[in-house]
């Protein structure tokens, strides 16, 4: 796989494209993002670059909320036994108790920022969700918690910051030299090609759901940031662990809209298609288990049936009460006929959150040293095998703040000159027959779906591993001049990385089913993998 990938994806001459310097670069502009900048040193200069417009990271779509310890009768501990019990013995237990201590600082923080959470009498409402064990949720607007904490953030850093931020803007891939992050080559339309030359470079670009035919992710998740830390040489952890979210609206035709966790956490029922409560033959938690266990649960209970989905039962809520709690979810299944306070909703898993990602610290550092990176994009042992409900918000704060501060202290020690590097990468020659991307990328996804889903078999994903070679051997040797060609090639190296992990990981574990493998092997399998390209510049 790793002759298949091209170090650069487009060609570039220092003489022929713009030039831009900053002390620090963000790439991303969800809530990892937005915080690192915040927490860059005044003295800095910091530009976000996001691929779209900063209202369309999955930070902005997220409907459950930020979890944290904020009563007394709640206690960090719990926390934190909550996240590793969900983690499969999988997490880096002093990472999880550094981001449980900090979860509520933080939050604390947005609402002193401007963030309006949701409150009772003064107080602020703490929802409950799949494998917490007391109510610590914090959420906003009912299920638009990540809609409201992006508005108030993104206000901050524009007039009270004064962050530079272009937005439309690609990220093509990260420059190297002498083994160090110098920045990266851009695009937009408007003036094409840049080389941004940065000090230190922080990547906050978010998740990978979109490799799945079936995602709750928005259309920007492609995996770039996955993609271009792979090129540039930078270690990936635990790729095989792409957590599936059990409650997916499912109606043909329809985008794949999210059913939050707190649904099921107010007391709605998931029922097959003969009207049978299942969960409580699976776990005892029934529908507060964690997400791999009603995911996998809801998959066997679909082929069992021989029916395409299940159904979420709202009656056990006061039918007003449900209306005013999740007005999104009402308003989005209302489009469909489907009025939740007496119809059944259907549903099924999708991919949802990336726990794999780049290799990090507790700082934010990468292997690739002047890359630092926080969020979805990175892998910094929090989750471990499976992601405890609404604690991703949550390390895109602790992370984005942790790096932010780490980068710009590291740009303060390098002397404030600006110096191009003739970097360069030759074009491509040669005639190509055009290729239909969309064709290509719609292919992928449902081979990724079928393949390396739910559950996963190894003679499978070993044929779906020879597939994606033939696409990249046509597809990762053409340089494209657009962002659809780019993500394409994305799209492609990290689905091959993810499937090799699969292969490699020869048990079950959280999210990772193989069912040739059903069992938990700890003696072998409780490791974390690691991937990289072994890029040298």
């Amino acid at each position: 796989m790793q002759s298949l990938v091209p170090r650069y994806l487009a060609a570039f001459h220092p003489k022929r494209i713009p030039h831009q310097f900053v002390d620090v670069l963000i790439v991303g502009g969800g809530i990892a993002g937005m915080r690192a900048a915040m927490a860059v040193d005044p003295r800095m200069s910091v530009l976000v670059v996001t691929k779209d417009q900063l209202n369309e990271s999955s930070s902005t779509y997220a409907q459950g909320g930020i979890a944290g310890v904020l009563t007394p009768e709640d206690r960090l501990e719990s926390h934190v036994s909550d996240t590793l019990i969900a983690g499969a013995e999988l997490c880096d237990r002093d990472v999880v108790e550094m981001v449980v201590r900090e979860a509520p600082g933080h939050i604390h923080q947005l609402i002193d920022w401007g963030t309006v959470f949701d409150r009772e009498e003064g107080e602020l409402t703490l929802g409950r969700e799949g494998g917490h064990s007391h109510n610590r949720i914090v959420h906003a607007l009912g299920d638009a918690t990540g809609k409201e904490i992006m508005r108030a953030m993104i206000q901050r850093a524009r007039h009270e910051l004064g962050a530079q931020i272009w937005q439309d803007t690609f990220t093509i891939d990260l420059l190297t030299h002498e083994g160090q992050c110098r920045g990266a080559l851009v695009w937009n339309k408007y003036h094409g090609r840049t080389y941004v030359w940065a000090k230190q470079t922080i990547l906050c670009t978010g998740g990978a759901g979109q490799l799945y035919r079936e995602t709750t992710n928005p259309p920007v998740a492609t995996g770039d940031g996955h993609a271009i830390a792979y090129r540039a040489g930078a270690e990936l952890l635990d790729m095989e662990f792409m957590q599936f979210h059990p409650t997916v609206l499912y109606i043909a035709g329809s985008s794949r809209t999210l059913i939050t966790e707190a649904v099921r956490g107010e007391g709605a029922l998931l029922i097959d298609a003969n009207g049978h409560r299942f969960m409580p033959e699976y776990d005892e938690r029934a529908e507060l288990a964690p997400r791999d266990v009603v995911s996998q649960a809801i998959v066997d209970q679909m082929l069992r049936t021989r029916h395409p989905c299940v159904y979420l039962d709202l009656s056990p809520l006061n039918p007003v009460y449900a209306r005013h709690r999740f007005p999104g979810i009402a308003k989005s299944c209302a489009e469909f006929g489907i009025d939740i306070s007496h119809d059944r909703i259907p549903i099924r898993p999708g991919a949802h959150y990336m726990i794999g990602g780049v290799g990090v610290d507790t700082h934010g550092g990468t292997s690739l040293p002047g890359l630092w990176a926080s969020g979805e994009v990175t892998s910094s042992g929090l989750h471990g095998a499976n992601r405890l409900a609404s604690n991703s918000l949550l390390e895109g704060l602790v992370y984005g703040a942790r790096a932010g501060e780490a980068a710009s202290a590291a740009a303060l020690e390098i002397a404030d000159t600006y110096q191009a590097i003739p970097l360069k990468n030759s074009a491509v020659v040669g005639r190509e027959e055009p290729l239909d991307l969309d064709d290509i990328r719609n292919s992928l996804k449902s081979l990724m779906w079928r393949a390396a889903g739910v559950r996963r078999e190894g003679q499978q994903l070993l044929e779906a591993g020879q597939t994606i070679d033939q696409w990249c051997q046509y597809a990762l040797s053409r340089q494209f001049q657009s962002p659809e060609g780019w993500e394409l090639q994305n799209m492609l190296t990290v689905s091959r990385v993810i499937i090799e992990a699969a292969l490699r990981r020869e048990e079950s574990r959280g999210v990772h089913l193989r069912t040739d493998f059903p069992d938990r092997d700890n003696a072998k399998w409780q490791r974390r993998l690691a991937v990289s390209s072994h890029s040298v510049e």
